[in-house]
């Protein structure tokens, strides 16, 4: 009987049974001034208008009894009086199964039409990133179904890398044959600050029925405020956390960092803050690896992700780039050169890396990736005297096979959109060009170590340090 009546008094103890109430003074912009309510910093509150509707916002500051407040719809209709209500608690999204083929906004509210979700849990939106020490160690290989990246750039389950690239080079296309293919249990996406257009493009074309299935979208297009862009990608990245303390593995999928980061700019100057680097205040760079570092493995489960991030001016070091760049754990370069030649994806396998492919890969693997590498690299040193025939064969040899074998390279490196590539013939590929065997034991999730012995070992390593061996010299 205890159970039956569980959902009724959780939903009694959250709610609020005192309202603070307040009144709008001001509409400065994107901000909205109100005298009262008494509120929190993230507090969710409803301002209602003359006509007998609402619209939500969120504080986002507090100068004295001043308190300023961002709404997350249109600001037309509000005028100075209009009564302020605290809800008593931030922005929470549902969570569930029920999620899954549902489109969501910033909010977490359905917008597919296909009514309510059906949630019955709530997780928070503001929530600190795992314990280090309690995240599990990433040993086993998350197949995307990109045959560039699973043979060269391959990518571990917890692991987070950003697709960086300018405008119209194949990001979201990239990410759209990820979505497809990958071998994660749950797909996550976020798409922040896209153009309405290409919502129900992503969703029909590249997902399809089935990528559909098995996701959940997360939309706040470009037209939606500064506050809701933001909030959306806390709310994708919400949504992946409940599916990891599941025990999942799940794929988080952000289209895009740099709008993300447009919107706390956008936010930052409304409430007073000072430009700091081309004209992004100091909050930007302090959200970024807040937001990031929440995904990654846990003791329960594990987030992989995939950040585009779009290149302002095709600068590699510009301050967004560079913030993010450096806190991911690899980087997928695109190149315009090679789009242009109909490259597609247009991955610059010499200016990407992923810092943990060869944890998560074997040992013949990442001998034949490396060789591939090696030659495409020689080629592109070399590549003006070879095109203007002043290299003459037989001069290096290695340069002569880098030559021989370009044009089988740059097939293996190319993919259409819809070419299934599965695992075992990517690696088949890759042990044919590189003229060696790749034995099928590494063709599992889990081809290099046990995970059982990695843990042991970090355990093994943990001790050794408490005893004042800090480097582990006798617990292997």
């Amino acid at each position: 009987m205890e159970s039956f009546f569980t959902k009724y008094l959780d939903t009694v103890k959250q709610t609020e049974t005192i309202l603070y109430t307040g009144a709008v003074t001001a509409v400065k912009g994107l901000m909205i001034e109100s005298i009262g309510p008494r509120s929190m910093i993230g507090e969710l509150c409803d301002i209602r208008l003359p006509d007998g509707t609402s619209v939500a916002a969120e504080v986002m500051g507090l100068a004295g009894a001043t308190v300023k407040l961002m709404a997350y719809g249109d600001t037309k209709g509000i005028v100075v009086g209009c009564e302020v209500v605290a809800s008593g608690h931030v922005l929470q999204v549902p969570v569930g199964d029920s999620l899954l083929g549902r489109v969501i906004d910033a909010t977490g509210k359905p917008i597919d039409g296909k009514g309510p979700l059906g949630a019955t849990a709530y997780y928070p939106v503001l929530a600190d990133p795992p314990n280090p020490m309690a995240r599990q160690p990433i040993d086993r290989r998350m197949v995307t179904g990109v045959r560039v990246i699973d043979a060269l750039l391959t990518c571990g389950k917890g692991q987070r890398l950003g697709i960086f690239a300018g405008s119209g080079v194949g990001k979201s296309t990239l990410l759209s044959m990820i979505a497809r293919n990958t071998s994660a249990d749950i797909n996550v996406i976020g798409l922040i600050g896209e153009r309405g257009r290409e919502v129900m493009d992503f969703i029909n074309r590249d997902l399809g029925e089935a990528g559909m299935a098995r996701s959940v979208v997360v939309v706040a297009t470009s037209d939606t405020p500064s506050i809701a862009r933001l909030r959306a990608a806390y709310v994708t990245t919400a949504v992946a956390e409940y599916f990891r303390d599941q025990g999942k593995d799940v794929m988080l999928m952000m289209d895009n960092m740099t709008r993300f980061a447009h919107a706390q700019r956008e936010i930052g100057l409304s409430t007073g803050e000072a430009p700091a680097q081309r004209g992004y205040p100091p909050s930007v760079f302090d959200l970024i690896p807040k937001l990031l570092e929440r995904s990654g493995t846990s003791d329960k489960g594990t987030i992989t992700a995939f950040y585009n991030v779009l290149v302002d001016g095709d600068d590699m070091d510009e301050p967004i780039t560079d913030k993010v760049r450096g806190t991911l754990d690899g980087h997928i370069v695109l190149s315009r050169t090679l789009a242009q030649a109909r490259h597609y994806p247009a991955i610059d396998v010499l200016q990407s890396i992923s810092r943990l492919s060869k944890r998560v890969s074997g040992k013949a693997s990442v001998a034949a990736a490396n060789k591939i590498a090696r030659l495409v690299a020689l080629y592109a040193q070399n590549a003006e005297m070879i095109n203007a025939g002043v290299y003459q064969q037989g001069a290096n040899a290695d340069i002569d096979e880098a030559i021989a074998k370009h044009e089988a390279i740059e097939a293996f490196l190319t993919q259409e959109e819809y070419e299934p590539c599965p695992i075992a013939d990517t690696l088949q590929k890759l042990a044919a060009l590189a003229e060696t065997d790749i034995p099928e034991s590494e063709y599992d999730e889990q081809p290099a170590l046990d995970r059982k012995t990695t843990a042991q070992m970090v355990k093994a390593l943990a001790e050794s340090a408490a005893d004042g061996n800090p480097a582990g010299q006798t617990a292997l």
